[in-house]
């Protein structure tokens, strides 16, 4: 598969999270197939809408379902991070908690989703469904962090270095408005020496929907630990690890992760009763 942009030109949706005034860009995908389950997409810490590309729009495609794909704050074309905030180590449970229910609300949308998660955008996605139980159908969380490993720090100190040394703030400006406040934002609590205690295992056996855990063999970014543990806190979760990838399964191997995640899927709708052909639950 070949990815390109994203085709649909964003929308934005305006809410308050704590006082804080937000505006996220976001995508509907397959809008037409009002009774099809949704698939949401929380992108990685360097991500954005358009970095997906347009994997987002294959998968539903084949998965027979609509998507939902926009940039949290700090990303794209969304909110910026002020230059003086700094990112605390509940980043992620914030985006899971609070901001994540209030954009859902914004958006007027009642289903209970299946989320994609990739990287910090799939630890969010483990920890929405564990705050939030009742309202998740699903999670498919690719190349997930549970807890913070020498591996991920050695990995995100050298990305540090490229930033600041090389193109790479330039190459992340096609798809950022303010690629500072994305980079630094994850970079700097990532490095906090505070953040190396962090950890969210004791959140998933709260998880009750099911749970697709995926990982690279080569992932720089961590290890097998990661979805290991996973599949220790969530006694129904399914793994996928898969050869030839690293940290982003769905640019390294794209056709292997969506024919597990549209496997994944189709066999959670068929046991809740959904007729897949007709992309209704049968009654």
């Amino acid at each position: 598969m070949s990815f390109t942009n994203l085709p649909a030109a964003a929308a934005f949706a305006e809410f308050a999270v704590g006082g804080r005034a937000l505006r996220l860009e976001y995508v509907r995908i397959n809008a037409t197939l009002k009774d099809a389950p949704l698939l949401v997409f929380l992108h990685e810490g360097l991500g954005s809408l358009s970095m997906w590309k347009d994997f987002p729009q294959a998968l539903c495609d084949a998965a027979g379902v609509r998507g939902l794909v926009f940039s949290r704050e700090g990303y794209g074309r969304s909110t910026p991070r002020a230059a003086s905030e700094k990112w605390t180590v509940e980043f992620m449970h914030r985006q899971a908690h609070d901001v994540l229910p209030r954009f859902f609300a914004a958006l007027r949308y009642s289903d209970r989703p299946w989320i994609f998660g990739h990287s910090d955008g799939g630890s969010i996605a483990l920890l929405h469904a564990a705050a939030y139980p009742d309202r998740v159908a699903g999670v498919i969380a690719a190349a997930p962090h549970i807890f913070v490993e020498d591996e991920s720090i050695a990995s995100i100190a050298a990305v540090r270095t490229s930033y600041l040394t090389t193109d790479l703030k330039a190459r992340l400006a096609r798809y950022h408005d303010d690629p500072d406040s994305a980079f630094f934002g994850w970079n700097d609590i990532w490095l906090d020496p505070d953040f190396r205690n962090w950890n969210i295992e004791d959140r998933l056996p709260l998880i009750q929907c099911p749970v697709l855990a995926v990982q690279g063999e080569d992932d720089e970014y961590g290890t097998m630990a990661q979805i290991d543990g996973i599949a220790r806190g969530i006694s129904h979760a399914r793994l996928v690890k898969l050869s030839k990838c690293g940290h982003s399964p769905h640019r390294d191997q794209p056709a292997l992760l969506t024919s597990a995640v549209v496997e994944f899927v189709r066999e959670h709708l068929a046991l809740a009763g959904y007729a897949i052909g007709s992309r209704s639950r049968s009654r």
